[in-house]
């Protein structure tokens, strides 16, 4: 029997992932509500910090959108479907896949047909996140009680530090952004929308900052993902 990525089985198991994620989601978001109201938060506010969060995934949810397309050039549907449900990653999910590829000899420019290879893939992809699922629960009490201590020491130094941590969590992705560069004009496509991303950022913040449109602090990085998505898609077959 041909192995098939797109076969109906691996569809019934995405359903039932994906099934299982919206159901803990609205567990969560019920309990969330009502232990709010519990606390004395006015009904209207947590409606509308319901109605902000709902917005702020929209941007996330494209990015996992385009991850899904891309992947299922070679993995199928069924598998990015779930991987990109449950992790929502495409920076972690698309090196892991290539990197197994390329240590297997496999071309992904078409579709795998291979059990072994789409097996080995599934592994690293699964193995490889794995101690971000682990580490914190275990950790997160020790960190955050660090955490704690340096801010009571010294709230300006905790300051940089944390943003220095963000920092250096963003600077581990450049190398996917500058790796191209050298193959002309298509590999800069990543740094214009890089560019963009950051110029629609700077410009909520000076909304924010000189006509005072508190609103948008909620938004603002929303508005700079999708707005670059958008500039991705249109400046992406100009180039190429």
């Amino acid at each position: 029997m041909e192995f098939n990525a797109n076969s109906p089985f691996l569809y019934l198991v995405a359903v039932g992932v994906i099934v299982f994620v919206l159901a803990q989601s609205l567990f969560f978001l019920v309990r969330a509500y009502r232990r709010g109201k519990q606390l004395g938060i006015a009904p209207d506010k947590l409606k509308k910090t319901i109605l902000s969060t709902t917005v702020f995934t929209i941007a996330p949810a494209i990015s996992i959108l385009v991850g899904v397309v891309t992947l299922s050039k070679f993995l199928g549907i069924p598998l990015p479907w779930i991987r990109m449900s449950v992790i929502g990653a495409i920076t972690y999910e698309l090196p892991a896949a290539t990197s197994t590829a390329n240590a297997l000899g496999i071309s992904l420019s078409e579709m795998i047909t291979d059990p072994k290879v789409y097996t080995a893939i599934a592994w690293v992809m699964t193995l490889g996140i794995l101690p971000s699922i682990i580490l914190p629960p275990l950790l997160m009490k020790k960190i955050r009680g660090g955490m704690l201590k340096l801010q009571n020491k010294d709230a300006k130094w905790s300051d940089l530090f944390m943003t220095s941590m963000f920092l250096g969590m963003i600077s581990a992705f450049l190398g996917m952004v500058f790796a191209d560069i050298r193959n002309g004009l298509a590999g800069w496509i990543p740094i214009f929308v890089l560019l963009v991303s950051a110029l629609l950022m700077a410009v909520c913040g000076l909304l924010i900052k000189k006509c005072n449109m508190k609103w948008l602090e909620t938004y603002a990085m929303a508005i700079s993902m999708v707005g670059a998505m958008a500039f991705a898609i249109v400046i992406t077959p100009v180039i190429l």
